[in-house]
């Protein structure tokens, strides 16, 4: 039985700022690769007391004592100077929230390769997971892309899908698309190291983008299909979640968070936002929705029946529902 041959160690710059990121940058520590320089996003105010946190990236790599980096903006010709001073063989991107103009993709040696969570050309942009979900589509997967300067529309290198189950959430998908991405990414490197990889055009069929998400992108809006805001609850688990608006009690409503749900085939007649049972099943544009676990702003997570003990909304109600979908 022969060995393997020893890896080829480049020497990389690595970009990106989640969790989804921090996977694949760990893959690259383990693997041995010298990791010159870790840019990340700055620290974002989160929590009740909205105090800056640093991000899973920047966590992961003050443990490896990483040389860190979090500029606010790419394209100042100082970023980019110390950016090319850093004489990367590599640069290996992910999630990282940052355009990079034409003199950074330049810079190393070899130039900038994307870690993409979905196949490409599909779910170009911010939001490739989440988008994915919200479309009901049954797979996706990990796209090894050269960077270009367009959005997402550089030569791929390397593609792997992975089916989408029924109750996949985002966060479970993300963990899954993250590990995935860690090998690919690995695999990439190998075959630049021997000349064995041939970058090949996208399609220019079958183009999507992934829009942003927002906190906006929450509400859970009753005209809806049921199937359709079932999605929702799981395609923004854990951020920035689903939510609707309880009745007014006293004055004012809560939002209400939504963390599980089921969606139900069942055509009651009744307006859309009307609670059908004591379930709390909602009518809906089409089905009906029943949450399964809640949360109250400032409360703990509940089951739907314990939820409901404390904060009962009665058959008959009508919850608040835009206007127009």
């Amino acid at each position: 039985m022969t060995a393997d041959p020893p890896r080829k160690v480049f020497d990389l710059v690595y970009m990106g700022t989640p969790a989804f990121a921090a996977t694949i940058l760990a893959a690259l520590i383990e693997a041995g690769h010298h990791v010159l320089a870790v840019y990340t996003q700055p620290p974002r105010p989160a929590g009740r007391g909205h105090r800056p946190q640093p991000s899973p990236v920047q966590w992961l790599a003050a443990q490896h004592r990483l040389a860190l980096r979090s500029p606010v903006s790419l394209r100042t010709q100082e970023a980019q100077a110390e950016f090319a001073d850093l004489g990367a063989d590599l640069a290996v991107v992910a999630a990282y929230g940052l355009i990079l103009p034409r003199p950074i993709l330049r810079a190393p040696r070899l130039g900038c390769l994307n870690v993409h969570a979905s196949l490409l050309p599909r779910w170009r942009g911010a939001a490739p997971i989440q988008r994915a979900l919200l479309a009901g589509d049954t797979v996706t997967g990990i796209t090894i892309m050269q960077m270009e300067e367009g959005l997402d529309t550089g030569p791929i290198l390397l593609q792997q899908a992975v089916p989408i189950a029924p109750r996949t959430t985002a966060a479970g998908l993300s963990a899954e698309l993250a590990a995935l991405g860690g090998r690919l990414i690995l695999e990439a490197l190998d075959a630049v190291a021997t000349g064995m990889l041939a970058p090949r055009p996208q399609p220019q069929d079958g183009v999507t983008y992934a829009r942003k998400i927002g906190r906006e992108d929450g509400r859970l809006d009753w005209h809806r299909a049921a199937a359709s805001l079932e999605r929702q609850v799981r395609a923004l688990d854990p951020w920035p979640g689903a939510y609707f608006e309880s009745p007014d009690r006293r004055g004012g409503g809560e939002r209400i968070r939504v963390l599980a749900a089921i969606a139900l085939p069942e055509e009651s007649g009744s307006a859309p936002g009307t609670v059908l049972d004591d379930n709390l099943s909602i009518a809906c544009g089409e089905g009906a929705f029943r949450p399964l676990r809640l949360q109250r702003p400032g409360r703990a997570p509940l089951d739907a029946a314990t939820f409901l003990r404390g904060f009962p909304i009665a058959a008959g109600t009508v919850l608040p529902c835009p206007a127009t979908s």
